[in-house]
């Protein structure tokens, strides 16, 4: 059987959403085809956020910027938004059944030394890492009662 989609969005898929894919797929594991996609896409992955993963053993140096259109002719079960505008922008995809929004701040935004900008990095990472783990956890729980 082939594990349902998870789709994460934001504006940029820059970020929060890399981040959010990450986190969801180590704590999911095989259960879930976790994928992220901007309304507007960057156009990369903010080298921060791929440090502060990196920085918890979770590697998205490979991640992209994709457009959420890519995903619009896919089964898509779940989609999540991660940002207002994106939340906004969000359209229906074929399959969907579930759409939660869970608004977190934008670290790209973060200014100072990059020490600085880290911390607000590493903030929104473990934001992001409790609200994503507990998911993940409440999908497997969901799961073991079949």
């Amino acid at each position: 059987m082939t594990p349902p989609t998870i789709l994460i969005l934001c504006t940029g898929n820059s970020c929060r959403s890399h981040m959010a894919e990450g986190m969801l797929r180590a704590a999911a594991g095989d259960l879930l085809n976790v994928r992220s996609a901007g309304s507007n896409p960057a156009g990369y992955v903010h080298p921060l956020a791929i440090k502060a993963l990196a920085e918890i053993g979770i590697d998205i140096s490979t991640h992209h910027s994709k457009h959420m259109n890519e995903f619009l002719t896919q089964d898509v079960e779940t989609v999540i938004t991660v940002c207002g505008n994106a939340d906004q922008a969000c359209p229906m995809f074929p399959g969907q059944v579930n759409r939660y929004h869970w608004g977190f701040e934008d670290p790209a935004h973060a200014t100072g030394s990059e020490d600085e900008q880290m911390e607000m990095f590493r903030r929104v990472r473990d934001e992001i890492r409790r609200v994503f783990e507990a998911y993940a956890a409440g999908r497997k729980d969901g799961k073991a009662s079949f």
